[in-house]
């Protein structure tokens, strides 16, 4: 499976793990780990470290996860990003809407 989403154990924390190419290709398999959780999850961790490469559908996609969970409010963390990845969300502006390691 290419995203994993994995709950714990209270509900209250979604991880998302996306793996090989996060692209277009993965849209509606992103869309399907959190859309499915009831209630949103409080906070949502989106691991990249199999992650081998992110393009602009991707930052839309992360973008659509953020206004699902609660937009302004939402606390939503990029984690295991590559040093290529944190470029390119930080050229992007990602770095203000997202918490990213």
């Amino acid at each position: 499976m290419a995203v994993e989403s994995v709950f714990s154990p209270d509900g209250n924390r979604l991880t998302i793990r996306i793996k090989g190419r996060f692209d277009f290709g993965k849209h509606q398999e992103f869309r399907q780990a959190y859309e499915r959780q009831h209630p949103k999850p409080e906070k949502v961790i989106v691991d990249l470290k199999d992650a081998t490469y992110l393009d602009s559908s991707a930052l839309g996609m992360l973008l659509l996860l953020r206004d699902h969970v609660g937009g302004d409010g939402a606390e939503v963390q990029v984690v295991n990003t590559s040093s290529d990845v944190r470029k390119i969300l930080a050229i992007s502006n990602f770095d203000k809407l997202f918490d990213i390691s």
